[in-house]
C-alpha cells in the first residue's frame, strides 16, 4: 500500500501496489469516457465571425449529467445568457485540459501489469496534472455518491459489504493521496 507523495531532493515520487495503479487507471478510464462520450453539439450561429475565428465551439447548455455539471459548473450564477455564453467559448478547452492532465497521470503510472508495485517520481507539470485530475476524481465519485460535508457517520455506519462505503473509501483514499501531494508542494 502507498506510502503516499514524498518529496526528496526536489523529486515528488510515491511508490503503489499494482493494484492501487489500476484501480487509478481505472477510474481515470471511466471519467476520461464520461468527459468525450458527452461532448455537446455546437450551438453556434453561422453568422457568428468571432465563433468563426476561435472554432472549437461547444453548447451553451449546462451538462445533465450530474457529475458533468460538477466538473463543467455556470461560471454565472443567476445569468443564464452570460452562462451559456462563457460555455460555449471555454468548454471545449475544458474538457480538453481535463483529458490531458489525466493522460498525463495515466502515462506517468506506466503499466502495472509487469511488478506488484509501481513507482512514479514526478516533475512540477506533472505534479499539477496528478493534483487536477485527483479532484476530478473526487468530485466525480463524490457527486455519484451524493457525498455531503459532515456525512462521515452516515458512511461508516453502512454495512462492510455495502458498494457505496467502498467506493467512499476510495474517495476517502484519493483525497489523502491527493492532501500528501500538496502537502509536497507546499
Amino acid at each position: 500500500m502507498t506510502t503516499g507523495f514524498r518529496a526528496r531532493h526536489g523529486v515528488v515520487s510515491a511508490t503503489f501496489a499494482a493494484e492501487e495503479a489500476r484501480v487509478i487507471q481505472g477510474l481515470i478510464g471511466e471519467l476520461v469516457e464520461l468527459i468525450r462520450d458527452d461532448v455537446p453539439a455546437p450551438s453556434a450561429p453561422p453568422e457568428d465571425t468571432l465563433a468563426a475565428l476561435v472554432g472549437h465551439l461547444g453548447s451553451t447548455e449546462p451538462p445533465e449529467d450530474e457529475v458533468l455539471a460538477r466538473l463543467f459548473p455556470n461560471a454565472y450564477h443567476g445569468d443564464e445568457d452570460a452562462a451559456g455564453e462563457f460555455r460555449r467559448f471555454t468548454e471545449h478547452g475544458l474538457r480538453d485540459g481535463k483529458v490531458k492532465s489525466a493522460e498525463t497521470v495515466l502515462e506517468s503510472l506506466g503499466d502495472p501489469a509487469y511488478s506488484d508495485q509501481v513507482t512514479v517520481s514526478l516533475n512540477p507539470d506533472e505534479c499539477q496534472a496528478w493534483l487536477r485530475t485527483l479532484t476530478d476524481l473526487r468530485l466525480a465519485l463524490g457527486t455519484r455518491l451524493g457525498v455531503e460535508q459532515d456525512d462521515e457517520d452516515l458512511w461508516t455506519r453502512l454495512p462492510a459489504d455495502d458498494r457505496r462505503r467502498q467506493v467512499y473509501g476510495v474517495y476517502v483514499w484519493l483525497g489523502w493521496l491527493q492532501e500528501s501531494l500538496v502537502t509536497c508542494l507546499g
